[in-house]
């Protein structure tokens, strides 16, 4: 791959990462406060609205639990009722039983089952009812004990005797001294119906509990709730259970707190709306960011593109401002050229005349000084051959700027320029030292621009000098850079003028002897190839200028690898 294959995919893929870097940048910005804020909002909506599902499930919930509860009071309202209502005469006979039980269950279908009337040793002394219960004797059982010591009672559901879960109701009474139990048995059937109407979306349902965690009703989904997680039932306030993350759990107390509503959904179910919801902004989000994503890119594109477009039309300028460095040059080394070149030129006429001269005092075939003939033919070969060196030196020089990088040796570069200036050092009576580093590494760089850079900083030596004093070149490596050092011993530059010897059309020369673009050129020029260039002075002393190309530009070339040149030694311009 060539040199400027390699600097073209280079420029491409800096463009291309400056684009990257773009989107990014802007994808950044934009994009942060909006996840900000959708998130923020999304997490403040959906905490409210969950609290506020929670709150409507709670609600219905009530509901139902004031109904349970008035189908319990109602039920034990009607027994109370016949109890207060009868004597224990009229109610222990079985036949004006069993048309009490007729008349409840015209009143209440299928909600009573039996009734009985139980002495207070346990003993039933009446019974109304489909099941043969008739004395039987309920001194050993938990729900005759616990009715014993209350006006009124309400069992736990259980199986008894019938092998079938049902609760009982009981009222106590008392005539003569002697106390007496109206009982009566509650279907479960139909108390689990009404139990069962708490059903909400597709997977809420509900089940009744006692103190001891047992089930006292059916249940439509099995249970999510374990004992552990239930109430003890202290105190009658409603309560949201947790415990278990798939569910939403919610409790109401029941028979004074004796019983405990507990409520079920899956919080998939409960929540369905929420998820919908933060679906459909999911949605609208990742569509937002899309477009924002689009647009950006368009846009940092075009901009790309216009910087792409300015790059260049700088870069352009750029080699504009530097042919007319070289021109303003040129026009320096002009004189100084001119007398280089004239003096061969005389000599080649003053060798031809001698040889016309010659010839015209020789006879046709015979050639005394064919001697001197030659040897003024080897002059004027020689001054020819001196006149197409300095000539090709100055075309070379002059010849539009290559920006193209390729391997260069600086030590010819500056060998090249000072062969260039030598006239001009001559007649300023100007020596010039080099130490040049022989295993100086080869560099990546534009031959004429680096030849740009070493002339303006050679020239601006020699003005500063004036006449007579000395300039001294310097090549070496420091750390990974290759540096060159331009030193001379001119008048130097003041202080104030430092910092802004760099800056296009500054210069401290007389008028119209300087462009003021000469530093500006050499700065331009080493700030492309990522370089830098340094400037130190003390007044009446000198000035020195640090000339750094970083191993970024080297790489790993090396002078065994491409071949090397380098001079060390003293060189005077009055040789």
């Amino acid at each position: 791959m060539s040199d400027s294959s390699k600097f073209s995919d280079a420029g491409e893929r800096y463009y291309a990462s400056l684009a990257r870097n773009m989107v990014l940048g802007i994808m950044l910005v934009a994009l942060t406060p909006l996840v900000l804020i959708v998130g923020l909002t999304g997490y403040y909506f959906e905490t409210a609205y969950r609290h506020k599902i929670i709150e409507n499930l709670t609600q219905l919930i009530e509901k139902h639990q004031q109904h349970i509860n008035s189908f319990l009071n109602e039920r034990l309202a009607d027994i109370k009722f016949i109890a207060d209502s009868y004597s224990y005469d009229q109610l222990s006979n079985e036949k004006f039983l069993r048309d009490t039980l007729s008349v409840l269950n015209r009143t209440y279908p299928d909600d009573f089952v039996d009734l009985g009337i139980v002495a207070s040793n346990g003993d039933q002394i009446a019974y109304a009812g489909k099941f043969k219960l008739q004395n039987r004797n309920y001194a050993k059982a938990d729900w005759f004990r616990e009715a014993m010591k209350k006006e009124v009672y309400l069992s736990d559901v259980f199986p008894g005797v019938r092998r079938k879960p049902h609760f009982i109701v009981c009222v106590r009474k008392e005539v003569a001294g002697r106390q007496w139990l109206l009982r009566a048995t509650v279907d479960f059937a139909s108390f689990n119906s009404v139990v069962d109407q708490v059903h909400i979306g597709k997977t809420g349902s509900a089940f009744i509990v006692n103190r001891a965690g047992e089930l006292q009703s059916g249940f439509r989904t099995k249970p999510a709730a374990t004992v552990a997680m239930l109430p003890d039932g202290s105190g009658v306030k409603p309560r949201v259970l947790s415990g278990n993350k798939n569910f939403v759990f919610i409790r109401m107390p029941l028979k004074s707190g004796d019983w405990t509503l507990v409520y079920q959904q899956e919080r998939s179910d409960a929540f369905s709306q929420i998820d919908r919801a933060r679906r459909i902004a999911l949605a609208i989000f990742f569509t937002g960011c899309l477009a924002i994503a689009l647009v950006t890119l368009f846009i940092s594109r075009r901009m790309v593109r216009k910087i792409e477009r300015a790059d260049r039309e700088k870069e352009l300028m750029n080699r504009q401002v530097i042919e007319a460095g070289k021109l303003a040059s040129i026009g320096e080394l002009a004189a100084g050229v001119a007398h280089e070149i004239n003096n061969p030129v005389a000599i080649m006429v003053e060798e031809a005349g001698w040889m016309q001269d010659l010839l015209e005092e020789e006879e046709p075939g015979k050639c005394h000084n064919l001697d001197e003939f030659r040897r003024c033919l080897r002059q004027i070969r020689a001054q020819g051959e001196r006149c197409k060196e300095i000539t090709f030196k100055l075309l070379s020089f002059a010849r539009k700027t290559d920006s193209t990088p390729h391997a260069i040796q600086l030590n010819d570069i500056i060998m090249e320029i000072w062969k260039l200036c030598e006239k001009r050092l001559q007649t300023a009576n100007i020596q010039i030292r080099t130490s040049l580093d022989p295993d100086l590494p080869l560099v990546l760089a534009s031959p004429s621009e680096m030849q740009q850079v070493f002339l303006n900083l050679i020239n601006n030596a020699i003005d500063a000098i004036g006449e007579g004093g000395a300039i001294e070149i310097r090549t070496r490596l420091e750390g990974a850079d290759t540096v060159v050092d331009i030193a001379d011993t001119g008048r130097g530059i003041p202080g104030d003028f430092l910092e802004r010897i760099f800056d296009p059309f500054f210069t401290t020369k007389p008028v119209g002897k300087g462009t003021g673009l000469g530093l500006s050129i050499c700065y331009g020029i080493l700030k492309k190839l990522g370089g830098n260039i340094q400037v130190e002075s003390t007044a009446a002393e000198g000035t020195t200028f640090h000339v750094h190309i970083p191993a970024g530009t080297s790489g790993s070339l090396h002078p065994e690898s491409l071949g090397r040149g380098s001079q060390s030694g003293e060189k005077t311009g009055c040789q």
